[in-house]
């Protein structure tokens, strides 16, 4: 971490010799990457290694990769190999305002570098004028000045010594701002990509649960059919009838709600890919579309501080409060500013450039800071507050990354067992429902347990839909803790 400077620094004495003798230092602290303590992995040992099995993904078919640093030579979401999601991240990566604004951003930052490294040279500046003047009697004395008219044309230069490195320092503050927002512009890329990626799993689960439901309710309506002919024959009372006819009724209240859902994950999307919810169209994506990673690209601690772009976006802020301390160090100083300009003046502009119409001067100047309230010193106290405060700021960064990448690790492990658990579950409902159905036509049982068997196996289909939507989040969430790993 950056220590604090300490603030001894004294304004030097009047002088154009000892300002020289200072040339070439730089105010300030110079910046150095930030140090902090890296875990050799993002878990406990004793959870790493049990998730470390192969065993322990085996349900959803996962297993963890620790990259270092290898070359990334495609995006993460390829690894889900869906063209359909290939086709949105081009379209959302293309068209998304989000996006377009951050790259403005970066823009405006690169600009603001060259209004700074201009300061760094000499400012030539052409004028010209011209005028009719009269001046009165009692400025010249008896004789009188009558009105004359006169033109001039000429050039001035002025230059500040920077002999204490304060324009140097503002060329570095906002160079590291420029890298700040490039690395904000990544974040909002990944964040972009990471949703949308995430709209396209909900609706393509949702899609699936309505499905689900449908099914239910084609089964319902089944059900409802052969109730009422075992009640035409005499075999059941009339009240099966009634109960088969509320089961169906029942049912039909969970269609809304997804396609409530539904609706909203599409408005989302399509405001992603830079469109209004009215003008979106396109075919809803499959879950059967989608392909789990048979292993999870994860960096080690160390590559992920240097890739994540919210770590990297705190580093950049950190530098630049670092040159601000050197900016606010250098107010301190005397100010050395040299000037100089070439006229040509004259009564006529016929007589420009003549003899007798070049007028020059060459000036220089200190200025030093005598008094001002203590404003210049409680300046670069701040300054050095805005260092501390980025620092820990930073340190905190790190740490929300690591926490991230462990929670979506532990996700995972137990988004395998549970889409294990819910397949078998989903198995035995439907070989229990179909066992009941045959009891029920051979008049062994009643229209309960059938319905009962039913609720089960609809839960157990519903419960497995939700847990590989679950599992396809947590991936992405694990593919963004980690910067956007790829393969």
């Amino acid at each position: 971490m950056i220590t604090r400077v300490q603030d001894r620094l004294r304004a030097p004495a009047l002088g154009a010799a000892l300002a020289l003798a200072l040339a070439g230092c730089v105010a300030g602290p110079s910046f150095h990457r930030p140090s902090v303590p890296l875990p050799a992995r993002y878990r406990p040992m004793t959870e790493s290694s049990a998730a470390a099995r192969p065993q322990s993904f085996s349900p959803g078919r996962y297993r963890q990769r620790i990259e270092h640093g290898a070359r990334q030579t495609a995006p993460w979401w390829t690894l889900f190999h869906s063209p359909q999601l290939d086709a949105l991240m081009r379209r959302a990566l293309t068209d998304n305002h989000d996006l377009a604004a951050a790259r403005a951003a970066v823009a405006q930052a690169r600009e603001l570098v060259a209004v700074g490294a201009a300061g760094r040279y000499p400012q030539v500046m052409g004028d010209a004028s011209g005028g009719r003047q009269k001046y009165g009697a009692n400025f010249l004395g008896p004789d009188a000045f009558p009105p004359f008219s006169y033109v001039a044309v000429g050039a001035g230069i002025s230059y500040r010594l920077d002999y204490i490195g304060a324009e140097a320092r503002t060329v570095e503050e906002r160079q590291a701002l420029v890298q700040y927002q490039l690395s904000e512009s990544g974040a909002t890329r990944l964040v972009l990509t990471g949703a949308v990626a995430s709209q396209a799993i909900m609706i393509a689960a949702t899609r699936a649960e309505i499905h689900a439901v449908k099914g239910l309710l084609a089964e319902d309506r089944a059900n409802l059919a052969l109730v009422r002919s075992a009640v035409a024959a005499g075999s059941v009372p009339r009240l099966d009838a009634l109960t088969a006819r509320s089961q169906l009724a029942s049912d039909q209240t969970l269609l809304p709600p997804l396609y409530q859902r539904l609706a909203v994950a599409r408005h989302a999307l399509a405001v992603l890919l830079g469109r209004s919810p009215a003008a979106w169209s396109e075919p809803d994506p499959a879950l059967a579309e989608f392909t789990l990673p048979r292993q999870v690209p994860l960096r080690v601690p160390s590559e992920l501080v240097r890739r994540r772009p919210d770590i990297l976006a705190a580093q950049a802020q950190l530098h630049a409060a670092t040159a601000a301390v050197g900016v606010a160090t250098a107010d301190l100083y005397p100010r050395i500013d040299l000037t100089a300009s070439l006229t040509e003046a004259a009564l006529r502009p016929g007589a420009l450039f003549g003899p007798g119409s070049l007028a020059w001067s060459l000036i220089g100047g200190v200025t030093e800071p005598l008094f001002d309230g203590g404003r210049l010193r409680a300046k670069r106290r701040a300054a050095l507050d805005v260092l501390d405060e980025r620092a820990q700021a930073y340190q905190q960064v790190v740490l929300v990354a690591f926490r991230q990448v462990s929670d979506a690790l532990d996700a995972l492990r137990y988004d395998a067992d549970l889409v294990a658990a819910q397949a078998h579950a989903r198995a035995l409902s439907r070989t229990r429902l179909r066992l009941e159905r045959e009891s029920y036509r051979a008049g062994h049982s009643g229209l309960l347990p059938v319905l009962d068997a039913e609720r089960q196996r609809e839960h157990a289909d519903l419960g497995l839909v939700r847990a590989e939507e679950q599992q396809y989040l947590d991936t992405i969430r694990l593919l963004l803790a980690s910067g956007g790993p790829v393969t």
